[in-house]
């Protein structure tokens, strides 16, 4: 069972990930910050700058935990599992483990996010407010004089305002899977009453907002200055790039509703590996090698004791044990233990077993029954069963 990322923390029982791309955004908003504050205020400190670059930047960071918390949290709420939140290059995203069961719940989920940071930004700015201090009309009628006059603190609060409200707004873009998408499902569903059929159109739409963030990033490229937009290389190659995840993303999206609509109510026995080759647990690595895993095409071996599963032990495993030590260490020694497993019962469907592939990334789950091993789901056996039917 592999994790990507760093875990940071659990919150209502939510494990947050930093994603190693996130480390990247993170510094790259600091140094932006830093030089922006530099200009702003050209008599702070180095120090001073670097120090309200790197608040700013660690704020508007958990504003995007708060954003994605609130989808969680609704998702929990309508007994939709969440695993995991990751905080990632192009902000954060939620593990919503499966699909809404109705368009209201997935209106409700949805509709939270951009909501509390539309109410974050308006927050800031309100702070913003309140520990700004009088100014004068000449300085007033100097708007450069004016920021040059901002603490620190009031510096940073009106900068997290217009982030958080411009972070709401760009949600609320109807781009599937913008949050803005997702909403414009929720409506299409419920006209509908067709989850797949609404997945496709607002697929759809999101491609189109796609292809015109890439448009407009690509002219941005070539010197065109756009309303709200504005101009710039950078800018505009950031832009393209933004409209090619959202693109690819929307493909993404629809093709897993496609799949999961195949899959749903097939029972995992019609495509399950009954009496998968099992090993003991007091066998040395040795054994396992030459006596299993180099006579099968097996990349994962079950492991039992008195009938009973006890755990699994794959290549991975095998590959962590120096070659010197095969003789004298058991697998019941390096295995993971079955408290560690993921593991179905024999009435799960295939739409299930799928999850859990993709939750643990994993290429197979056990099938138990009263602790005794009745089958092997693997990830190509369920690859297999999508070509049949022309995914």
């Amino acid at each position: 069972m592999r994790e990507r990322g760093l875990q940071i923390g659990r919150l209502f029982g939510i494990q947050i990930h930093l994603d190693w791309s996130w480390f990247f955004i993170f510094v790259l908003i600091t140094w932006n910050l830093a030089s922006v504050f530099g200009q702003a205020h050209p008599e702070w400190q180095v120090a001073l700058r670097w120090g309200t670059a790197l608040i700013a930047s660690l704020l508007f960071f958990a504003s995007v935990l708060a954003h994605e918390l609130a989808h969680s949290v609704v998702a929990q709420a309508y007994g939709v599992p969440v695993r995991h939140i990751t905080l990632m290059l192009f902000g954060g995203v939620a593990n919503i483990q499966r699909e809404p069961p109705s368009p209201r719940a997935e209106f409700l989920i949805t509709i939270v996010g951009p909501i509390t940071s539309i109410l974050l930004g308006i927050f800031f700015l309100l702070m913003a407010g309140i520990t700004t201090s009088p100014l004068s009309l000449d300085v007033v009628q100097e708007p450069t004089a004016v920021i040059a006059q901002l603490d620190p603190v009031t510096t940073l609060l009106l900068w997290l305002g217009p982030i958080n409200l411009l972070l709401g707004l760009f949600n609320l873009i109807p781009g599937f899977p913008l949050d803005g998408g997702r909403i414009l499902r929720s409506i299409l569903w419920a006209i509908t009453d067709n989850l797949q059929r609404a997945t496709r159109w607002a697929a759809g739409a999101g491609q189109v907002v796609a292809w015109l963030l890439i448009l407009a990033g690509v002219s941005m490229i070539f010197g065109a200055t756009l309303p709200v937009l504005g101009g710039g290389f950078l800018n505009g190659l950031w832009l393209a790039f933004i409209g090619w995840f959202l693109n690819n993303a929307a493909v993404q999206s629809y093709r897993q509703v496609v799949i999961e609509d195949i899959l749903e109510g097939v029972p995992i026995a019609k495509m399950m590996r009954t009496n998968p080759p099992t090993v003991p647990a007091n066998i040395t690595i040795s054994t396992l090698v030459h006596d299993y895993i180099m006579n099968r095409d097996d990349h994962a071996f079950p492991v039992e004791a008195d009938g009973q599963l006890v755990g699994l032990v794959t290549l991975e495993d095998v590959r962590t044990i120096p070659r010197e030590q095969w003789d004298t260490t058991y697998v019941r020694e390096m295995m993971t233990p079955n408290e560690r497993l993921a593991t179905l019962p024999a009435t799960a469907e295939a739409d299930e077993a799928l999850h859990q592939l993709q939750q643990y990334d994993v290429r197979q789950v056990p099938v138990v029954e009263n602790g005794r091993l009745v089958g092997l789901v693997r990830r190509r056996d369920i690859m297999k069963w999508l070509q049949l039917h022309g995914v």
